[in-house]
């Protein structure tokens, strides 16, 4: 594993630590991750400046955000629950055959499958997700479609009419579907309405929708409804998925596959 990659994780992990108290230590992450002061101080560095925490004396602290539903930029977003997304990712990409045309949705877990398609000879992949579309050409063997439309900023997509017309002209085996917000009563959900137009779009068309998400998702409402649970056929996310909501599921004939964090 290369060092960027043991940082990223390490990254991550520290902001989960964070999530479940308020403030956190140097001395106490060196010998948590055996690393030295130095490094630490410059993972704490780097998430100050994506404004993922504040640093204090000695250690770190937790940023108090006064609305949880405000949206979250892709930068941010890659840093939380690392490992979780790079094992559904894996897990996701198994549900794949070849020759499929497949939709990945914008997001950092539908990132994650882009990087394990290395068994596949033939797809066919289209997506609103420019940092997923630079992804796939470095296969240079598959048939990759961009959607156009406005470009977002904060999710590096395309949305937008345009982006939604262009969806109409194909056919499509999978979706898979990044979820911001999930509920068994409210259903699926994300911080932004264009957005929500486009994944409505995409749910009509493909035959299965694959939602991908870790398991922080569940039980959360975001802005703008995208549709109920049961339009769902799938779900991949990691073993911390509530006991309950998973019998939930399994009810409602919604196939769940749980994804090994430790791979």
């Amino acid at each position: 594993m290369t060092n960027d990659l043991l940082a990223q994780e390490r990254r991550s992990d520290i902001l989960r630590e964070l999530a479940n108290k308020q403030k956190v230590f140097v001395t106490d992450l060196c010998a948590k991750y055996h690393v030295s002061e130095v490094t630490i101080r410059k993972d704490l560095h780097e998430l100050e400046n994506r404004k993922l925490l504040l640093r204090i004396h000695g250690g770190a602290m937790r940023i108090i955000r006064n609305n949880m539903d405000n949206e979250v930029s892709i930068d941010r977003k890659q840093l939380y629950n690392f490992k979780e997304k790079k094992a559904i990712g894996k897990l996701a990409s198994s549900l794949i055959k070849e020759d499929d045309t497949i939709i990945l949705d914008s997001g950092t877990t539908t990132l994650e499958i882009a990087k394990n398609l290395h068994a596949f000879r033939n797809l066919t992949i289209i997506t609103n997700a420019l940092n997923i579309a630079i992804e796939l050409l470095k296969y240079k063997r598959f048939n990759i479609f961009l959607l156009g439309g406005q470009v977002r900023d904060l999710s590096q997509s395309t949305v937008g009419p345009i982006a939604e017309s262009t969806l109409k002209n194909f056919y499509y085996d999978k979706l898979f579907l990044g979820v911001d917000s999930i509920s068994i009563e409210k259903g699926i959900s994300t911080p932004n309405i264009e957005e929500a137009f486009i994944n409505q779009t995409m749910m009509s068309i493909a035959k299965e929708t694959i939602a991908v998400f870790d398991s922080s998702k569940f039980n959360k409402r975001s802005f703008a409804f995208i549709a109920p649970v049961t339009q769902i056929h799938a779900i991949v996310t990691d073993n911390k998925i509530p006991s309950n909501i998973k019998i939930q599921l399994k009810n409602m004939n919604i196939k769940v596959y749980i994804a090994d964090n430790d791979i």
